[in-house]
């Protein structure tokens, strides 16, 4: 099986992106803010919505299960306040179970949370409590930024994000540490402020000591983990100025990189530095990068060419990437397999 930990709904009908446009326009005043019940997507229009784009290309490309969260670009939490994000958080996440349960073989939920500038995350654990409970997701989205782009929120490793952590533990999910849209127009969202988070999440972990204190904690830092194995040494050499121990034991146990490298020396050197045991599949599929790379006639987000293609994983260790470590990562994920018999 090859499972895709990476997958956001971006091929919603256009009357969810009207929705949140009246939504923002009314900012200001409440009372023209439309109605969670003025939203009516059909079921047929998720189908269609699904099957000529993700699901398609899953089966072209050879993939069978898609972790699936709202789009990440859609989260936008720092637009209005915590009511304004609970209201479409809350949306988001039915239409992704919505979708799950018609295509319950090949997608599985992952939330996206309330966040909200200023806010305590305390206020994000009854939505994150309802998908997991009702809904069956195996994980989450977590924004380190909600500010978009101005980094107002503290580090991940600061006390201010152990309500979420606490939760995570008790529910045995994973994060994926993923922002939203940029509003600062120093980072273009995709290309600079997804990439920025990703290295900054991974060295705000390098600096403190937060798996102490949650010693099961899992984050997935997606996009090939940014700038990380790129600057592996860079990191070696900092945490071993900062005194701290090795990364396979500071940061390994905890920490888990994805596979959304859009070219083949990206995952060739990701597979080379990163050990097997911390790479899962994933293609952000369809994402960030849509279009076909004129160098080899395939599209940049196919990204099992890639895996397939690299010389340094075996065939047992590519299993591990495309399907063992995702099951262990994510141990509900594993329960709903096993529960198939599969």
């Amino acid at each position: 099986m090859i499972i895709d930990c990476h997958g956001h709904y971006t091929t919603s009908p256009k009357s969810l992106e009207d929705w949140r446009n009246r939504q923002i326009a009314a900012l200001n005043n409440p009372t023209a803010s439309p109605k969670i019940s003025d939203l009516i997507i059909s079921d047929d229009e998720l189908k269609e919505s699904i099957a000529v784009n993700q699901l398609k290309k899953m089966q072209e490309r050879g993939s069978d299960l898609t972790i699936f969260s709202p789009r990440a670009s859609f989260m936008a939490h720092h637009i209005g306040d915590f009511n304004t994000s609970s209201t479409w958080s809350s949306i988001c996440n039915e239409l992704c179970y919505r979708i799950s349960q018609l295509f319950p073989d090949n997608f599985i939920g992952a939330a996206m949370l309330p966040q909200s500038p200023g806010i305590d995350p305390k206020t994000c654990i009854p939505e994150l409590e309802r998908c997991v409970k009702e809904y069956g997701f195996v994980g989450i989205n977590l924004n380190p930024d909600p500010s978009g782009g101005h980094w107002k929120e503290p580090p991940l490793s600061d006390r201010h994000w152990y309500p979420i952590y606490e939760k995570m533990v008790e529910y045995d999910i994973p994060a994926m540490i993923h922002v939203s849209t940029s509003c600062n127009a120093c980072f273009h969202t995709t290309g600079a402020h997804y990439l920025n988070a990703d290295t900054t999440a991974f060295m705000q972990c390098l600096t403190a000591d937060l798996f102490k204190d949650f010693p099961t904690l899992k984050f997935v830092i997606p996009h090939g983990g940014g700038a990380v194995p790129y600057h592996w040494g860079r990191f070696r050499g900092l945490a071993q100025e900062l005194k701290k121990p090795l990364l396979k034991d500071h940061l390994l146990n905890n920490i888990f990189f994805d596979t959304c490298v859009y070219h083949q020396p990206g995952i060739d050197l990701l597979t080379k530095v990163i050990p097997v045991d911390n790479i899962l599949f994933a293609s952000e599929m369809i994402g960030a990068v849509k279009g076909i790379d004129p160098e080899t006639g395939f599209y940049y987000d196919d990204t099992k060419r890639y895996i397939e293609a690299t010389q340094n994983l075996s065939v047992a260790e590519k299993h591990q990437v495309y399907e063992g470590n995702a099951r262990r990562v994510y141990p509900r994920l594993d329960a709903a397999l096993k529960a198939k018999g599969l």
